[in-house]
């Protein structure tokens, strides 16, 4: 999937703006890059478009992974994207689905291996038969 088409279906996913999807995609997969691995980072930014890549940054200083819980993920998101973790909430899912979208499926099993159990409702979307965007 080229950067353009992953932008677009976070937009679509998200009712919201491409600059808006543009913010939500950067905050999410930053986020995410801090909750995996360093090894997993890069092995899932090799699959990502390359504005994508960058965003995926794994961190010198270690292989190892931060560890926090989901509210904390959405909650960092909507600090990076300016919006509320409603909001966040909403925007991870759409990410987490178009990466499914955008990546094989061994990869996103294996960056979902690395969540912890309270992620399950930012994942799962994405892991169903034609994921779309649910609203809870």
């Amino acid at each position: 999937m080229n950067y353009d088409t992953f932008v677009d279906q976070v937009a679509r996913r998200t009712h919201m703006s491409s600059e808006q999807a543009v913010a939500l995609t950067r905050a999410t997969l930053e986020t995410l890059a801090e909750r995996l691995t360093g090894g997993e980072v890069l092995d899932l930014a090799a699959q990502l478009p390359k504005p994508l890549q960058v965003v995926m940054k794994p961190r010198p200083r270690t292989e190892s992974a931060d560890r926090f819980g989901a509210a904390e993920f959405v909650a960092r998101i909507a600090v990076r994207a300016g919006i509320d973790e409603s909001a966040a909430r909403d925007a991870a899912r759409a990410v987490f689905i178009t990466l499914r979208e955008a990546i094989t499926g061994g990869e996103f099993d294996d960056v979902a291996t690395q969540l912890p159990r309270d992620y399950r409702k930012l994942v799962e979307p994405a892991m169903a038969p034609g994921a779309t965007l649910r609203r809870s």
